[in-house]
């Protein structure tokens, strides 16, 4: 279910970026609109990943009782993707708002999937180690 989790988080958290980008483009600065979107599409995604997969399909790890410090992490991991999505927008790509609400997403979101598996490694599983 690590392949389920991961189309979940990332579909959802670009989906809500790009609204957000819609939503707020325009009347934010760029920076703010970049967070705002990184961060609300994390969030969302997190929310309807433990949704699906634990409620509806009752498969994956049950993650409403996730420890402080993974918060604050989501965090970071959000913040960073959308730095990095309003920096590459306005530097390279020089996106649309609501594209650079997506991109900021899809950053955010891929910064979150490293966290949520690295989370989720048991090392101490057989098999779970590749150098063993």
């Amino acid at each position: 279910m690590t392949t389920a989790s991961v189309l979940i988080v990332m579909i959802v958290a670009t989906v809500v970026g790009g609204v957000i980008g819609m939503v707020l483009g325009g009347s934010v600065n760029v920076f703010l609109l970049a967070i705002a979107a990184g961060f609300l599409g994390v969030i969302a995604a997190a929310i309807v990943r433990n949704y699906i997969l634990v409620r509806v399909a009752q498969s994956g790890p049950d993650d409403s009782g996730i420890p402080a410090i993974i918060v604050v992490f989501s965090l970071v991991a959000s913040v960073a993707g959308s730095l990095a999505a309003e920096e590459l927008s306005d530097e390279v790509l020089q996106f649309p708002l609501a594209m650079l609400g997506a991109f900021a997403g899809l950053l955010s979101s891929v910064l979150m999937v490293m966290l949520m598996v690295t989370y989720h490694m048991n090392p101490d599983k057989p098999g779970n180690r590749p150098f063993s």
